[in-house]
């Protein structure tokens, strides 16, 4: 009876070490990816207007950089802005990520996309991560 019962223990004990681990952790932490996206989203949104005007000026000339790269910035900075807002009101609900790169100051040198768009043209820049289709 004493071997059936370390038996069973052993046997419990197996099966909750090799359980799958809930997924309220990965909820929790999507959760709180969105919320600082979305808030730093909208708070260096800004940061898009530099962005633009220099990685233009370094593809073709500082006076496109300073007339297309401000244009093109200020576009991108109301995009980022408005895409922060909605990651934070939507951040208890869980989806994909709505702006790539999830940070402005990430992969600085390549062109903000949003909702997972390409935007194909003579003006974009595709980064490292990205297979310009």
């Amino acid at each position: 009876m004493k071997n059936n019962k370390f038996l069973t223990a052993c046997a419990l004990t197996g099966a909750l070490m090799t359980a799958q681990p809930v997924h309220a952790e990965s909820y929790i932490t999507g959760f709180s990816n969105k919320i600082s996206q979305g808030f730093a989203n909208m708070a260096f949104g800004f940061v898009e207007l530099p962005k633009n005007i220099v990685n233009i000026s370094n593809e073709h000339n500082i006076f496109v950089g300073m007339s297309w790269g401000l244009l093109r910035g200020t576009a991108h900075t109301v995009g980022r802005t408005l895409v922060g807002a909605a990651e934070l009101i939507t951040s208890p609900i869980p989806t994909s990520e709505f702006a790539a790169p999830a940070y402005v100051w990430d992969r600085f040198s390549e062109d903000s996309r949003y909702f997972g768009l390409h935007y194909p043209g003579y003006w974009t820049t595709y980064g490292p991560l990205d297979d310009g289709e």
